[in-house]
């Protein structure tokens, strides 16, 4: 699945959506319980060399992002949406990773698949800069899409798959209590 097309995936009013948000396995079940989400996937988005492992990606050398890549219903989940989840469930002002992760391979970043992608994105970034929630400058950026790779098999439904193992890992990453002291409330 190197290159999709947003609109109309698989010929069911399908959309596709591609966000690194740190460590992909906190990022992969947020998704997967919207309605309207038909599928989330881990892998790698955004470097240059074909079909990376995950121990080429955790040097933070190859250019790749640990991603999640959603298949989705606009009708029932708008792009929107999917954008407040995602500011809702990092540290957009983090330029170093996130949370316990460190490096490039765990840096922010929404992937737009069109312009209306793009705009929204863009839009939506913009009103949390200006919100004056954060004191720092918003360094998520809004990149256009040109690949993703799924991660290697034990990376998929990782919390369903490890429930302990993920459990320990993201309650010690410090996501929980940073998103906790930021918003006012958690819908997801």
């Amino acid at each position: 699945m190197n290159k999709a097309e947003s609109k109309d995936t698989k010929g069911e009013g399908l959309q596709l959506a591609t966000f690194a948000g740190g460590c992909f396995w906190c990022m992969e079940p947020i998704f997967r319980i919207q309605k309207g989400v038909k599928d989330a996937i881990v892998g790698y988005s955004g470097g240059t060399k074909k079909n990376p492992t995950y121990d080429q990606v955790s040097t933070g050398k190859t250019g790749y992002r640990e991603a999640t890549q959603i298949t989705f219903d606009p009708k029932l989940t708008p792009y929107e949406k999917l954008l407040d989840i995602y500011w809702h469930n990092i540290d957009p002002t983090d330029e170093g990773g996130q949370f316990a992760d460190r490096g490039d391979q765990y840096k922010t970043t929404i992937y737009f698949h069109d312009e209306e992608q793009r705009e929204k994105a863009e839009a939506s970034r913009e009103t949390l800069d200006k919100s004056g929630r954060f004191k720092k400058p918003i360094a998520t950026q809004v990149i256009r899409y040109h690949n993703f790779y799924p991660a290697e098999e034990g990376h998929q439904k990782y919390y369903q798959k490890n429930p302990l193992r993920y459990g320990l890992y993201h309650e010690g990453s410090g996501r929980d209590e940073f998103l906790a002291r930021t918003w006012d409330t958690r819908n997801y």
